[in-house]
């Protein structure tokens, strides 16, 4: 790609609309204005004392009047109502106690040996140590090609004050509130105003402040809440709204989360905080750019910008704790962020599992919880969108469990009695703006991805498949890993490979541009998507355009025929000349057996079959128990954790055009594939399946006629 190629789709990268911020802050930062206008010295106590009209004497009232205009606490008996002693001793007070013995919790799963209290710039995964004392416009992004800032950023962003909090509520316990403020303590020491990279992220600091208000509002009434210790944390939700204030065009020039959760930060300080000269200010300006955000990042179907399920729940999580803050003190935002967040809200609770509250595990997925006020686990999104559809109807979208304490927390004890809406989920849904669709069976669903990108991709995952049994992800994605690791990882989990897709003369469907960027987005074409009227039947087909730049202008198209709990899978790669194909299915942790072309395994008490029928000229492998550091069976849930993920390829160099057909099925189901010629993707595929002829000509209907019943 010569010079002003990538000049070209570096711009559409970072977006056209973002580029004069983009261009503003280079100026920003090269001619030394953001350096002066954050110096530290602007920061100082000195500086804050002209700027609040507060003393240190006032703050115990300040607060208390302040907690007024905050989320109320719940009594101790509706805590013990959503959640048990024991989940509760596990999934909480085992956190706090781990805590003070020195163990941090990272991305809800691992812990780091940071020490107590914790030393806040310390990578413990990697074993380095971030410098403070120095401005961080002058400090490194990372510390070589191993380290991950995330890993120093992640204690710094204070999750742990919630954990402190609750079990300070729930218990009375006068050691959790004195951890907290302890923590407090430290942190502030250890990270002088803009002279650690802690300062470097104003969402880093907008997700930080979020959990020092929750532990601050939550010990109130201990002993270990001090005046000194209020005004100290007062200071900083003013240093932090300052820093915001001068420095959020670079958050927005990003056109993702960060420009929402730092308007949150900037208006969260406004609205509570009125003792500050800026305060009202502060507010204005955050709730606009919070509405302006929310309308260009949330699509009208309800799908987010960032094409990724994590950054979906960052974005309701912020606008929660915003949606919230605005209620209780009698605040109207505008009506354009209540509408989005109903639709994102549709959207998300289309995609939860019903059984497990997990969703895909698609797109990007730092490991970011902004609001962990659940036992539930970290891939269990339940809480949130209990809580959202409590906010926006009053009414909770699932049956009751632990998820609750979420919605009780920000809502109060009345929450609890709200009336369950739960709706039968349709056999289909369609987000055609974001490019999603789903297909339901009676106990299965399989959700695909086919768009033209039109905001930034993450990843090379087009007509990616996930497919659901029983709460199990059969097939699934391998995650994202890391942002900044060594080779083969940093390029693996983002790229082709690392889907449920076809992959062309192993090359990626777009092509890898710096950092974060890929330049050559893909392009994709809906060509089908329809369910007959019982629901026993649904079929998906699409295509995409991102190997047309390959010798034939190769085309990947895919359908999905859903036979109640049986799913056809036919890949057609058309074009010409000869190419090596590589198709993947990533499957879940069971017992897989191979037999042939097929693997089985019992999974929630019932044996599930995947078969690829495949040209002769293509060869099977199946991975498992991997035991080399190879990139090809694995995956990530957690960031910054790998694990062994079962894999099946088939690979061949293949004439084109050219078809593979994979069935997944339920034992109990004995729909097959009898017969197909794949060198004729345009030929009729023959099933058999004693089963189903009550549904052949439907089958046949929906395919074009592409599948028919010997």
């Amino acid at each position: 790609m010569n010079h002003l190629a990538r000049l070209y789709w570096t711009a559409k990268g970072v977006g056209w609309d973002n580029l004069p911020r983009r261009l503003l802050q280079a100026f920003r930062v090269r001619s030394g204005l953001l350096r002066k206008r954050l110096s530290p010295e602007r920061f100082s106590e000195e500086a804050f004392k002209a700027e609040c009209t507060a003393a240190v004497a006032q703050q115990g009232e300040l607060w208390a009047e302040r907690a007024k205009r905050f989320f109320p606490p719940p009594p101790n008996e509706n805590l013990q109502r959503v959640c048990g002693e024991e989940e509760w001793a596990e999934r909480v007070k085992h956190i706090c106690q781990k805590a003070l013995d020195g163990e941090y919790l990272f991305f809800s799963k691992r812990f780091g040996q940071t020490g107590w209290p914790p030393d806040f710039n310390r990578d413990s995964v990697h074993d380095l140590q971030w410098e403070a004392g120095r401005h961080w416009l002058d400090g490194p992004d990372s510390l070589g090609g191993k380290a991950d800032i995330k890993f120093v950023w992640e204690p710094s962003r204070f999750s742990l004050a919630y954990y402190f909090a609750r079990a300070y509520a729930r218990s009375g316990e006068e050691r959790w509130a004195k951890a907290f403020w302890e923590m407090f303590d430290a942190w502030a020491e250890q990270n002088p105003p803009q002279l650690s990279v802690a300062w470097r992220c104003g969402q880093e600091m907008t997700f930080r402040l979020m959990a020092m208000l929750f532990g601050a509002f939550a010990s109130l009434e201990s002993p270990s809440t001090t005046n000194e210790r209020l005004h100290a944390l007062s200071r900083l939700a003013w240093q932090t709204g300052k820093h915001i204030s001068i420095n959020i065009n670079a958050a927005c020039s990003q056109g993702n989360n960060h420009g929402i959760s730092e308007a949150v930060g900037l208006w969260t300080v406004g609205l509570l905080f009125p003792e500050f000269k800026e305060a009202g200010k502060w507010r204005r300006r955050g709730r606009k750019i919070l509405a302006a955000e929310v309308k260009r990042q949330i699509y009208d179907d309800g799908s987010y910008v960032q094409h990724s399920l994590n950054y979906h729940r960052v974005m309701m999580d912020d606008l929660l704790w915003a949606c919230r803050l605005a209620q209780l003190n009698d605040e109207q935002l505008p009506p354009v962020i209540y509408d989005r967040f109903e639709r994102a809200t549709k959207w998300l609770v289309e995609m939860i599992d019903s059984i497990s509250g997990r969703v895909p595990n698609y797109g990007a997925n730092d490991g970011a919880l902004v609001l962990p006020l659940s036992t539930c686990d970290y891939l269990d999104y339940r809480s949130v969108a209990q809580a959202a559809h409590y906010l926006l109807h009053r009414k909770r979208c699932f049956e009751p469990g632990p998820w609750d304490e979420k919605m009780l927390r920000l809502f109060g004890p009345e929450s609890l009695d709200a009336p369950v809406q739960t709706q039968k989920r349709k056999s289909s849904f369609a987000a055609p703006n974001g490019g999603y669709y789903i297909l339901r069976g009676p106990d299965s669903h399989a959700m695909t991805r086919c768009h033209s990108y039109r905001d930034r991709p993450g990843q090379c995952d087009m007509l990616h498949v996930d497919l659901w049994m029983g709460g199990v992800n059969v097939l699934r994605d391998a995650g994202s890993y890391m942002y900044n690791c060594e080779q083969p990882w940093q390029h693996y989990f983002p790229s082709t490979a690392a889907h449920n897709t076809v992959e062309i003369d192993g090359a990626d469907q777009m092509v890898k541009g710096p950092r974060f960027l890929w330049f050559k987005w893909t392009e994709s074409h809906l060509l089908r998507f329809e369910t007959s009227d019982d629901g026993r039947v649904g079929f998906f087909e699409g295509e995409h355009y991102g190997y047309r730049r390959l010798p034939g202008r190769v085309v990947h198209r895919r359908s999905i025929c859903r036979i109640d709990d049986t799913y056809i899978i036919i890949d057609d790669i058309l074009g010409s000349g000869e190419h090596e194909i590589a198709l993947r299915w990533r499957l879940c942790q069971a017992d897989w057996r191979e037999e042939g072309n097929t693997c089985r395994a019992n999974i929630a008490g019932r044996e599930i079959t995947i078969a690829v029928h495949s040209p002769d000229q293509m060869s099977r492998q199946f991975i498992t128990d991997q035991e080399t550091l190879e990139p090809e069976g694995w995956e990530s849930l957690y960031y910054g954790q790998k694990t062994q993920s079962p894999t099946v390829i088939a690979t061949g160099l293949l004439s084109m055009p050219t078809s593979v057909i994979t069935v997944v099925r339920l034992k109990d189901h004995n729909l097959a594939v009898k017969h197909f010629d794949p060198t004729r993707p345009e030929s009729a595929i023959l099933l058999t399946g004693h089963d189903y002829p009550e549904l052949a000509s439907e089958i046949s209907r929906l395919s074009g006629g592409r599948m028919q019943f010997d």
